[in-house]
């Protein structure tokens, strides 16, 4: 049971609720096997009670005609970015979406014509790394580099990837999946880089709500001046904080006008309007929860401490600590040279965990584990995983 002081609220995330009974693709994979599923970013907590109450509400209400975005749920995301994030937004700015991959997609679009260049650093989420392709766009990477157990921009391959026709830079900020919280000095030099080079910055910042360091907050590029605002398209969503991924309600932040002109006109007849019940819940997640935020950070900071602990007593096996997200990203490269374990995704998933494959990153040798589940599940999960590797 995770515990706030005792003016707040207490939350239980140690409760275990049997995710098989319902359709789902996280616990749908493993249907049938004893395999704990670790895998895709959706954690196995309960929605918070206020974001189940307000979708009581709006069902007992009965209609579910057409619906456009009102100002309350505006207001709700005006004033949580800036009560967490400290970026005063104004409610024109916003562009509703049903998903971040959609809004990336469109970016991909908006920039330049096709054959030109997005630019990424990988690994990375996997939709990243589909997206230019989808707009006949060509990808082009640069590799994060490791240094003193921590992930870091490699600012001469960022040079050495750009060409004569990158236009955008697809950034994903808290990064996912090595867990970094980017600081200012981080997104200054990204920016003037992208200035420097005049490319778009589309910002995937869905992790934004999920810091695990203490005293920390995520800063969104666009927060840092009026120039690198005018020229980023930043991503958000309650999705991941707030465990709602299914209610697919997203958001754009474009502060520059014609910018979000052409977005808005890259949308039409392809970009259905927003799930009701998904700004529902976005509304309350923004306006009433935050309590069960905050615990939900407690609990995964212990988690993740968990995890690191347990990695790093398996032989084989290191893992950066992750500054942010409910992931880890465990470098499996050294099990693959001492014992020729190629495959170490299908080697956890025999041993009875489900966890996300490096590769689908753009990182053979490395898997991704979700460390958002109850203490048990995850225990369990790491007692397998030392089992398999003693054998």
């Amino acid at each position: 049971m995770s515990k706030l002081p005792s003016s707040e609220p207490s939350f239980d995330f140690d409760r275990l609720i049997d995710r098989r009974s319902q359709p789902g693709e996280k616990w749908g994979r493993y249907a049938g096997r004893d395999v704990l599923p670790l895998w895709v970013a959706d954690m196995d907590f309960a929605a918070p009670p206020a974001v189940a109450a307000a979708l009581h509400a709006r069902i007992d209400h009965g209609v579910f005609g057409y619906t456009d975005p009102w100002p309350s749920l505006e207001a709700a995301v005006v004033e949580g970015l800036w009560r967490d994030h400290r970026w005063a937004i104004e409610a024109d700015w916003l562009v509703w979406l049903p998903g971040v991959i959609t809004g990336f997609n469109l970016a991909c679009g908006l920039a330049g014509e096709a054959g030109d260049g997005v630019l990424t650093a990988t690994p990375v989420y996997p939709p990243f790394l589909t997206a230019p392709g989808h707009a006949g766009r060509v990808l082009q990477r640069c590799e994060l580099v490791l240094r003193d157990g921590r992930w870091e921009w490699d600012w001469a391959g960022l040079e050495a990837a750009r060409t004569a026709r990158t236009r955008l830079l697809l950034l994903c900020s808290p990064h996912n999946p090595v867990g970094r919280v980017f600081d200012d000095g981080e997104l200054r030099r990204l920016a003037q880089f992208a200035e420097r080079h005049d490319l778009l910055i589309c910002a995937d910042e869905i992790h934004c709500g999920l810091v695990l360091e203490e005293g920390r907050v995520h800063r969104p590029i666009a927060a840092l001046d009026e120039a690198v605002a005018r020229r980023t398209i930043t991503l958000m969503a309650p999705s991941k904080t707030w465990n709602i991924p299914a209610l697919y309600c997203a958001f754009a932040v474009i502060p520059d006008a014609a910018l979000r002109r052409r977005y808005r006109h890259a949308m039409r007849g392809i970009v259905p309007h927003v799930n009701v019940l998904g700004m529902v819940a976005a509304e309350a997640a923004y306006r009433d929860g935050d309590a069960w935020r905050r615990a939900l950070l407690d609990y995964l900071r212990d988690n993740r401490d968990r995890v690191l602990a347990a990695v790093a007593a398996m032989p084989g096996l290191e893992m950066a600590v992750p500054e942010a997200t409910y992931l880890g990203w465990i470098d499996c490269r050294a099990l693959i040279a001492a014992r020729g374990i190629d495959d170490p995704a299908a080697f956890f998933e025999a041993a009875g965990v489900g966890l996300s494959d490096g590769a689908a990153f753009g990182a053979p040798g490395f898997v991704r584990i979700n460390f958002g589940c109850p203490r048990a599940t995850l225990d369990e999960a790491l007692v397998r995983m030392a089992r398999a590797l003693q054998g």
